[in-house]
């Protein structure tokens, strides 16, 4: 018995939802709510956020990809189409390698098929060292404004707090256990240029997790690539009715 936890709606041609770091399925809930009128939506708690447990010290992305694999088929969703955002990018390129045509279909939702560089590793480095100094509570409470573009931190209060709410739910373990996945994690641009089946990449401005510039450098491995001016990190939350209709219009195209 799998022990990723999940919320579904609807019926139909399955697309799963994978939140990213810091993040729960729940999230996705407006998402799933108006998918749910077409499609069969899945959303998971990736292990150790959520509901879902973390069962070791340490993960790898790879390890993950074969817990959702064994998750999808414990409850028959066959043919995804799976939509991640920033880790849950990198979750959903790992399943792409583990999967390969199985997948109907992909999207990285602020998310990059790069690996982190020397820049980024050791800002990683610098976040499991504050983990296990300051604890979660701190972490989360720092973490969750910044991926809102700046200029919408007065208009977007109520959601940042919703976000950092959610963010609570994460553990310890798997705050520290993720970012080290992350900091490890290898290239898979490869993997999705080489993948057939139609991939779409949604990357905001002004996210400063993933810099525009890195989204830009991989625009000719997507079928659908869309730019979301002046937003940052969350284009779900910032920029939720186009990002949705982006996304519906995509999975519709596919079935």
């Amino acid at each position: 018995m799998s022990s990723i936890h999940f919320f579904e709606k609807g019926s139909g041609q399955a697309v799963v939802l994978i939140h990213g770091f810091c993040e729960v399925g729940a999230m996705w809930e407006d998402f799933a709510e108006e998918l749910s009128q077409s499609f069969r939506v899945l959303c998971p708690d990736l292990p150790g956020f959520g509901k879902s447990p973390l069962s070791k010290p340490q993960i790898s992305l790879e390890e993950t990809a074969v817990m959702l694999e064994e998750w999808m088929e414990e409850h028959s969703i066959q043919d995804p189409m799976i939509i991640g955002h920033s880790l849950g990018g990198y979750v959903a390129l790992a399943l792409l390698e583990l999967m390969g045509s199985k997948i109907k279909g992909i999207g990285l939702f602020h998310s990059t098929a790069f690996a982190d560089d020397a820049e980024k590793k050791e800002m990683r480095n610098r976040t499991i060292q504050f983990l296990k100094k300051f604890g979660a509570e701190k972490f989360v409470s720092s973490f969750v404004p910044p991926l809102f573009s700046e200029k919408h931190w007065e208009e977007f209060a109520d959601e940042i707090e919703k976000a950092t709410q959610q963010a609570r739910q994460s553990t310890l373990e798997g705050l520290i256990a993720f970012t080290e996945a992350m900091r490890d994690r290898k290239d898979r641009f490869e993997v999705l240029n080489n993948f057939q089946g139609p991939k779409l990449m949604i990357a905001g401005t002004e996210d400063g997790a993933v810099k525009i510039e890195a989204s830009r450098q991989q625009k000719t491995a997507f079928t659908d690539y869309v730019e979301l001016e002046g937003t940052g990190h969350m284009g779900m939350i910032e920029q939720k009715e186009r990002t949705l209709e982006i996304v519906r219009e995509f999975c519709e195209d596919i079935d």
